[in-house]
């Protein structure tokens, strides 16, 4: 009865230890603990969803000829002791197949609800939007990146974008 309780023991003990292991790659859908700069500051962020081409609604800002609109939903969940108040956008990255990168634009996309210009996020609260950047027609995008603090933060999030089928 020893032997078989052991073993038993160290996978009930092990199994928390897992599911709070950091992603290796992660992927769109993958969330990633990053923490900020200030004490207290720690959030669970998932890339839920990309839109691209995310579509426009026909009385907002349009992108430049040559260029379309990308949409990525955020679930930022405030996992720290600190009320984490901030503009989302400025913290965010996306990255193309060739290594261009591009920032958040001050365009919205149809894709869905946008942030607002700033959130303020309880612990314990989430808040879900979509943000939108204008890239180069042609870019197909296969990196998100964002960082806490307005992108000042050092800890870094990154996600794979998969290939469209």
């Amino acid at each position: 009865m020893r032997r078989r309780t052991a073993p038993l023991l160290t996978c009930l003990l092990a199994a928390p230890a897992l599911a709070l292991a950091p992603v290796a790659d992660p992927h769109v859908g993958d969330t990633v603990s990053l923490t900020g700069s200030e004490p207290g500051e720690r959030l669970d962020v998932t890339v839920t969803k990309v839109v691209d081409p995310a579509p426009t609604n026909p009385d907002d800002f349009q992108p430049d000829a040559g260029n379309h609109y990308v949409a990525v939903q955020f679930r930022l969940k405030n996992t720290g002791t600190a009320v984490y108040h901030d503009s989302p956008s400025n913290g965010a990255t996306v990255i193309d197949k060739a290594g261009q990168r591009f920032d958040s634009t001050l365009g919205d996309s149809a894709a869905g609800p946008a942030f607002p210009a700033s959130v303020n996020v309880g612990p314990g609260k989430t808040a879900l939007g979509f943000i939108t950047f204008e890239v180069s027609d042609g870019s197909r995008i296969v990196t998100v990146q964002f960082a806490m603090n307005s992108g000042f933060a050092d800890d870094v999030g990154e996600w794979t974008v998969p290939k469209p089928s």
